[in-house]
C-alpha cells in the first residue's frame, strides 16, 4: 500500500489530495462562490494535481503538462461549450 507522504514523481491519479502536502492549490477567478469549484496544483516533478474543491481531502488527478495544455487548448477552442 502507497505511503500517505508523497514525494516528488511518487503521484498516482485518484490518490487522496490531503497526502500532497505543501502545495498550493488555486482556482479559477472565474469560480462561484458556492465552493463548487476545480483547483489545481503544480507538483514538485511539475506534474499539475486537479481536485473538487467541496472534497478537499478526496481524490486528486494527477495529469503531465501536456495533457493539461491539450485540455486547456480544447476548452478556449470551444471543444467542451455543450457542457454548459
Amino acid at each position: 500500500m502507497r505511503s500517505p507522504h508523497a514525494s516528488a514523481g511518487d503521484y498516482d491519479n485518484g490518490m487522496s489530495a490531503a497526502a500532497l502536502h505543501g502545495v498550493r492549490w488555486r482556482k479559477s477567478g472565474r469560480s462561484n462562490a458556492n465552493g463548487e469549484c476545480v483547483e489545481v496544483a503544480e507538483l514538485a516533478d511539475g506534474q499539475i494535481a486537479v481536485r473538487n474543491s467541496r472534497f478537499p481531502d478526496g481524490p486528486a488527478l494527477v495529469y503531465t503538462r501536456a495533457e493539461i495544455a491539450a485540455f486547456v487548448a480544447g476548452a478556449k477552442d470551444g471543444d467542451f461549450d455543450d457542457l454548459t
